[in-house]
């Protein structure tokens, strides 16, 4: 049986292939009263169990609340049917969430705004499991755009951990809600730590607000440009995403995926500051190559530190169940950047190491979401045995290997991008004098040293996130020979 996730986002897509558009309309609807559902979030209770019984304080709510909480435990069969009359081969008893996210038909419309935060209160364990399995990016931006700004707000406040987290939902509200949980967080972990007296308790609440200050720190604008945070995880394996520019307006976007050892506790201050270096690279090179556009102004630049999985440890580094989650996640923030800019697309890259280019590479492989270019450092690869088997337009891939690193070239997660026939463009990373400026670049020694400033990785990974790949150093099919650049590095 498919999840109810997979449910969903399967009756998203074959609605998106259906020639005539018959089942278009009806199943957004659909699809957004579910949304509608998850957004405040609904029990699923066993048949035998009577539905008022999951509602112990429901005489306790206002009459409105009290009234959508029972329709939500009244309705799950009708919704159910409903469900397979639309999708025909969908198999049997699609999941009881999705029938419990289906059954709250219209809650925030038929409820005022002030009345929405006991609503939530009453469902906030259901909250959390939406995160767990959330719905599609162009569900929850349909229904969030039917919310009036009174409720919109009124959701921020009450449930900001929910909103800052949902794919689909506007940048600069992701941005309010994550800064707003981060402060609540800090200062009620901070609060607990006055008054706990167990030993284990203090040490994990200590770490987890070195963790939350670490994030706070990684949030400090440089050179006035601003920064978002766009997604916000505070349990034990936090996970945060920080946006380097304007991820609303940006012509070009690039996501940096990191690989082992990468947690947010004790990296995301660097890596902050590595998506901040590549930002200033990138601007750099599009004010030099473009030259004065008149009252244009040079086109936007977005980088996005993303840490939005677990990344592993030595103990754990020789599976793929991390990195199937790392492309689950990625697969979520690239079709959500798609969904929110699809007025106006921006070009959009994904720049991976290690481990995480494996995860990159599983998500690049389901062919949900087409990035316009993909670079590879130090990667232990995956099962797709050359470009041809991933969503990147124009075979746009790139790979950099240095010569040091022991990970290039040994295949372990079933191919290597390095080799002849995976058909990738080999780009420099041994550093040289870059032949447009005359700089002399550093180069990238052993394993994690691609992102360094002032390296020929860096310069070139800047250049392909700007699609300005042409002027990539070192760049050559991979297995032959570089093409020398002009000063005949």
């Amino acid at each position: 049986m498919r999840s109810p996730g997979a449910h969903c986002k399967g009756l998203a897509r074959r609605s998106r292939r259906d020639p005539d558009g018959v089942l278009v309309g009806f199943a957004a609807i659909v699809t957004m009263t579910s949304v509608v559902a998850g957004l405040i979030g609904a029990p699923v209770m066993p048949a035998d169990i009577p539905p008022q019984a999951a509602y112990s304080s429901v005489a306790q709510m206002s009459p409105a609340v009290a009234e959508v909480s029972h329709s939500v435990a009244d309705a799950p069969h009708s919704v159910a049917v409903a469900s397979h009359t639309v999708v025909g081969d969908a198999p049997t008893g699609s999941g009881p969430a999705t029938v419990a996210a289906g059954s709250i038909l219209g809650a925030l419309s038929r409820l005022s705004a002030a009345d929405l935060p006991a609503f939530i209160d009453a469902h906030r364990s259901d909250l959390g499991r939406l995160l767990a399995n959330p719905p599609q990016a162009t569900d929850v931006s349909g229904v969030w755009r039917l919310l009036d700004p009174v409720k919109q707000s009124t959701l921020l406040h009450s449930a900001p951990h929910v909103i800052g987290n949902l794919e689909g939902i506007p940048y600069a509200v992701r941005g309010q809600a994550n800064t707003l949980d981060l402060t609540r967080t800090i200062a009620d972990t901070t609060k607990r730590l006055t008054t706990e007296n167990g030993k284990a308790v203090r040490i994990e609440l200590q770490r987890k607000l070195t963790t939350l200050g670490n994030v706070a720190k990684a949030m400090k604008a440089k050179d006035g440009v601003k920064r978002t945070l766009v997604a916000l995880d505070t349990s034990d394996d936090a996970r945060a995403s920080i946006v380097i520019g304007d991820l609303a307006t940006a012509h070009y976007v690039s996501v940096l995926v990191p690989g082992m050892y990468m947690s947010v506790g004790e990296q995301v201050v660097d890596w902050a500051k590595t998506a901040q270096n590549l930002y200033d690279e990138q601007v750099s090179w599009l004010r030099r190559v473009l030259g004065p556009r008149g009252g244009q102004g040079t086109p936007g630049v977005a980088t996005v530190a993303w840490i939005g999985y677990q990344t592993p440890v030595l103990m754990n580094i020789g599976g793929l169940t991390l990195a199937t989650q790392g492309a689950d996640s990625l697969e979520r923030t690239l079709e959500g950047i798609q969904t929110m800019r699809r007025a106006s697309p921006p070009y959009l890259s994904v720049l991976a190491h290690s481990y995480g280019s494996t995860a990159a590479l599983l998500a690049l492989q389901r062919h949900t979401v087409t990035v316009d270019a993909l670079a590879l450092m130090g990667s232990p690869g995956s099962d797709a045995q050359s470009v041809k088997a991933l969503s990147v337009r124009d075979g746009n891939v790139f790979v950099g290997q240095a010569d040091l690193d022991p990970i290039v070239h040994s295949a372990f997660f079933g191919s290597d991008p390095g080799s002849a026939s995976y058909g990738a463009q080999r780009m420099g990373v041994d550093g040289g004098a870059d032949p447009v400026t005359g700089e002399t670049l550093a180069g990238s020694s052993g394993h994690n040293e691609y992102f360094t400033a002032g390296t020929e990785c860096m310069r070139n990974l800047a250049l392909i996130g700007i699609d300005l790949g042409r002027l990539v150093m070192g760049s050559a099919p991979s297995g032959t020979p570089a093409v020398q650049n002009a000063s005949g590095h």
